[in-house]
């Protein structure tokens, strides 16, 4: 199991896992599943993303209270 920190991958525009500043997940699909750090304790999750009227987009993690910045997010997989 990898546990880092979520971190924008603007190659693919997705989020990642970075360990160490290197990436051990270049980018998360909608759906994939992963734990996320809430609080003090480990919550099973998945990315999601929404489209908004403009048409961009924001991820965001189910059932957790991240939304739209992800950026340096506990994580693990």
């Amino acid at each position: 199991m990898a546990t880092g920190r979520l971190g924008y991958n603007s190659v693919n525009d997705r989020y990642g896992l970075l360990v160490s500043d290197l990436w051990v997940y270049s980018g998360f699909h909608c759906g994939e599943g992963l734990e996320v750090m809430v609080h003090g304790k480990w919550v099973p999750t998945r990315m999601e993303m929404c489209w908004n009227d403009d048409g961009s987009h924001d991820w965001y993690l189910v059932g957790t209270p991240y939304f739209v910045d992800l950026e340096y997010v506990r994580a693990r997989v």
